[in-house]
């Protein structure tokens, strides 16, 4: 399985439905990296996405999006193809 990287901050509803949802796929580890408590991170994260929002989602070195994103690529069968991959 592929590492799964997410860009979160603290209190973020939309960060733990992406981490539940990645969980129910089999997903033991996530590697968070918050942003409220590193700008560089921040930087960073709006430098490779293109994007301001979180949760931003990488599994493996493909940018999956935010939660909305994810769920939308679950809902047409994605997800776990890209999991196992």
């Amino acid at each position: 399985m592929p590492a799964v990287k997410m860009y979160t901050t603290a209190v973020c509803p939309y960060c733990i439905r992406a981490k539940q949802l990645l969980n129910a796929k089999g997903v033991a580890q996530i590697e968070e990296i918050r942003i409220d408590t590193d700008p560089v991170a921040r930087v960073h994260m709006m430098e490779i996405t293109g994007r301001r929002t979180v949760p931003q989602i990488f599994i493996g070195d493909t940018h999956v999006g935010g939660c909305d994103d994810l769920v939308a690529l679950d809902a047409k069968g994605g997800l776990l193809p890209l999991l196992q991959s």
